[in-house]
């Protein structure tokens, strides 16, 4: 029997973003690894302060709410001035080394996989001053690497595309490391799907993300057409929302409030032509799996409004407004050329991904490790 390997992933904030659900894909796929692997999930910030992480969570999403312009300033220059290189943050390791080698210490895991720029910035300075001794991999939730980011020291990189793959090189980082996975999305989401019957009536998936964000009810309000496009509307966890559209009852409109099975999202998708949505790294790239066209509304401030505008330059999403929307879909759906120039870009995309799936790689990378220790 197989010596048992442990993993930890490291979130940060317990807020139901992409770093959890790329990190929950994860221990999904880690289940079909040749090794018995025994997974832990721990968000940093809740492990070292506590209750203060419901806070500091609170406070991000009000801040973006009520500054918005104030916050993507900040972040821009803090984590995506490209000016600069990777810097040092003092303070996160102020905040962070001790309970990050307090856990290490505890868990004693044999890979760790970051799935947040911060802890993987703690964990590779933490190795870059001997004070740590594990395989550490870097798996990103966005198109873009942001500079809090650690590079120096770690051991594997797992990219969205081939153009993130480049810029790791250009900061020094062997392509040997470097595996273009796409954003880690669940294995219940698969690549094919089944077909959708051809009709006149356009099936379109609205979501605004796990916690219903966004201009969701603006959106369905501007639809003029009833017969032309049947709306699916992810709710998330806001139950506000949800409860109104089924009062309201309209005919082309079909809301569902938060989905935790990724069978039933993986059906949801099958079932429509295209998927609007904000510019968030897991419903993009689940989309992307499925081959679905995007349509992008309303990013919000920061990591978001940064996403929209790499993945409108590859070709992969059409940004639009609210009150252009449903008048994109029907110029796309009645466009061959636009159709075409979709499914190039996408085949593309695709084509650039390891053909092998994640847990092979991850076997792999276990595989070189130990090789080296002996």
């Amino acid at each position: 029997m197989s010596q048992t390997v442990k993993a930890l992933f490291l979130p940060f904030m317990q807020l139901p973003t992409g770093h959890h659900h790329v990190a929950d894909a994860l221990i999904q796929e880690l289940a079909k690894c040749e090794r018995n692997m025994n997974c832990d999930k721990v968000d940093i910030l809740s492990y070292s302060y506590g209750k203060m992480e419901r806070v500091v969570s609170s406070s991000y999403l009000t801040w973006i709410k009520l500054f918005p312009n104030v916050y993507n300033r900040l972040y821009q220059y803090v984590a995506y001035n490209k000016s600069q290189q990777t810097g040092h943050y003092f303070l996160y390791e102020g905040l962070f080394s001790h309970f990050l080698r307090r856990l290490i210490n505890e868990k004693d895991p044999a890979i760790i996989f970051c799935t947040h720029a911060l802890p993987s910035y703690i964990a590779s300075r933490l190795k870059r001053k001997k004070q740590l001794n594990k395989m550490i991999i870097n798996v990103y939730t966005d198109f873009f690497v942001n500079r809090v980011w650690g590079l120096e020291e770690i051991d594997y990189h797992f990219v969205p595309t081939v153009h993130v793959r480049k810029f790791l090189m250009e900061r020094g980082v062997s392509k040997e490391r470097i595996f273009i996975t796409g954003i880690p999305v669940h294995p219940a989401v698969t690549r094919q799907g089944k077909q959708r019957p051809l009709s006149d009536k356009r099936a379109v998936l609205v979501t605004g993300g796990s916690l219903g964000v966004g201009a969701i009810g603006q959106i369905l309000a501007s639809s003029a057409n009833v017969n032309r496009i049947h709306y699916h509307v992810l709710c998330g966890k806001n139950d506000s929302l949800y409860k109104q559209l089924l009062r309201q009852n309209r005919p082309n409109v079909t809301p569902y409030s938060y989905i935790t099975s990724k069978d039933e999202m993986n059906d949801l998708y099958d079932k429509v032509d295209a998927v609007v949505t904000k510019p968030g790294g897991v419903t993009i790239s689940e989309s992307l799996q499925k081959y679905k066209p995007i349509f992008i509304y309303n990013p919000l401030p920061g990591q978001e409004q940064i996403n929209a505008r790499l993945l409108e330059k590859q070709g992969l999403i059409i940004s639009s407004t609210i009150n252009e929307l449903e008048r994109g879909l029907n110029l796309f759906f009645s466009d061959k050329r636009k159709q075409e120039i979709h499914r190039r870009n996408m085949n593309e995309y695709h084509d650039n991904l390891m053909k092998e799936p994640i847990y092979q790689i991850i076997d792999k990378c276990l595989q070189a490790e130990l090789f080296k220790k002996h």
